[in-house]
């Protein structure tokens, strides 16, 4: 646990330094504004201990920075200079206490003792709820309505549809609810529905009895009958054959399946997740999908948000990837840096946090020392700013917080496109400028322009 002690007094700064020392809290110690906002800029602070009047400026306005870096600092407010109206204020904004000076040393203790086992009791209930929700970190509005649905629908047997882009996390959220039901002791199994043709699908989900097709040489569960009393996961449902679409449903309904080549069926007790990145409506009004399945299958639906909605959760996000990552690759890395996380936010992700997993994993293999920093190549900064339109048009998508050098944002289109049109006409630059719609001498002088730059000159 961590504090910070903001007082003008030295012998003040050393005494609460002390008091915070008999409960196990190491402190950082200053004695102004200025040494303060810097300290609160760069850490997190478990407890705050403030002096109301300082040389440069007053206890509250840190009170306040403090709560706008992170509101569960909690802090407590000291001073000679006790009144009811900055009492009130202070609570107000968030103050844990207010004691006068000169303070009684054990009634200090007591408030100290008693913050500590507040902040304790938190950071317990914070870790249950990251370990209950892992892999699905985040304080956004969009991410904190997707837990409270599995928290709600966990416990219930009922079927749940997980729609979403790809890479927003879909199958965390199956295993999430399983682990959170009473089936969590039992078996939890997926299967991708894309991954499989028809035929083998089929098998793999109700088994089979020996002799049933050539290759049968004995009998095989089906994936249904694995997962029995447990949780099955249909990732991918939308790809499922409409055969095969029709036998599920029978299985719903009635929770019975008959092995291929069986004569018999066997009961089974399974909850069935099942999810997709296909608009199943549309499918449906396109004869791809059954409705009555469709209406059994999502008896709840969870909307996984893209990653594109809830950017306030991407430095969480990263820094809990980053743990996964610098692990596995034996890294000692500490911490990102500003420029990169900025980075990071600014990004346009297509592939949601699986392509944030695959940009922090290249920028980990390539760092050196203990701050993350790495630099984007030209390309994969463009590809996050423009995108090509059917007209060949380059148009904004998003525009990066540090803004952008347009003098190499434009040389860089300039050479790009030299490079393509040279791919383009097999490296006979006369072509090249055609289809560039540029004359022979205007190819040639933009061209010269990049001699040094890996541009091979490859003749007329």
């Amino acid at each position: 646990m961590k504090a910070l002690i903001v007082d003008d007094e030295r012998n003040i700064l050393e005494l609460l330094s002390i008091l915070l020392g008999e409960y196990g809290i190491s402190a950082d110690k200053v004695s102004s504004y200025k040494e303060a906002k810097d300290l609160i800029e760069e850490n997190i602070y478990d407890l705050a201990l403030l002096d109301l009047r300082l040389p440069d400026g007053s206890g509250i306005d840190i009170l306040k920075k403090i709560k706008e870096k992170n509101s569960k600092t909690e802090v407590i407010i000291i001073t000679a200079f006790a009144s009811s109206e900055t009492a009130v204020e202070a609570i107000k904004l968030g103050a844990y206490d207010y004691l006068s000076k000169p303070f009684n040393i054990n009634d200090l203790r007591l408030v100290i003792r008693n913050v500590k086992d507040k902040i304790e009791l938190e950071k317990k209930i914070c870790t249950e709820e990251t370990e209950k929700f892992e892999g699905l970190a985040g304080k956004s509005p969009a991410i904190q309505n997707v837990k409270e649905t599995i928290k709600k629908i966990a416990p219930y047997d009922i079927n749940v549809l997980i729609v979403g882009e790809s890479g927003t996390g879909k199958e965390v959220v199956a295993k999430t609810i399983h682990r959170l039901s009473n089936r969590k002791d039992k078996a939890f199994i997926a299967i991708n529905c894309a991954s499989l043709p028809s035929d083998l699908l089929e098998s793999e989900l109700f088994g089979y009895k020996k002799g049933a097709f050539t290759g049968a040489v004995s009998d095989k569960k089906g994936l249904i009958e694995e997962a029995n009393g447990g949780t099955l996961f249909l990732d991918e449902i939308g790809e499922m054959p409409m055969p095969l679409q029709a036998k599920l449903l029978r299985f719903l309904e009635e929770q019975k399946i008959r092995p291929l080549g069986s004569t018999k069926e066997v009961k089974v007790d399974v909850r069935i997740i099942s999810a997709t990145n296909r608009d199943l409506e549309k499918e449906i009004k396109n004869g791809n999908f059954r409705e009555d399945l469709y209406y059994r299958l999502g008896t709840i639906i969870i909307k996984m948000p893209s990653l594109r909605e809830r950017k306030e959760d991407i430095p969480l996000l990263a820094e809990q990837i980053l743990k996964e990552i610098k692990a596995k690759y034996n890294k000692n890395i500490t911490r990102i840096s500003p420029e990169f996380m900025r980075y990071l936010i600014s990004y346009d992700y297509k592939g949601n946090i699986r392509e944030l997993k695959n940009i922090l994993e290249k920028a980990v293999i390539l760092s050196e020392g203990e701050e993350l920093n790495f630099i984007p190549t030209f390309s994969e900064k463009f590809n996050s700013i423009y995108i090509d339109n059917p007209n060949d048009e380059f148009t904004v998508k998003s525009f990066p917080e540090e803004g952008v050098d347009l003098k190499e944002v434009l040389s860089n289109i300039e050479k790009a496109l030299l490079l393509k049109g040279l791919e383009k006409a097999g490296g006979v630059k006369t072509k090249a400028a055609e289809i560039l719609g540029l004359t022979f001498r205007e190819f040639r002088y933009r061209l010269s322009k990049y001699k040094d730059q890996e541009i091979e000159d490859t003749g007329a």
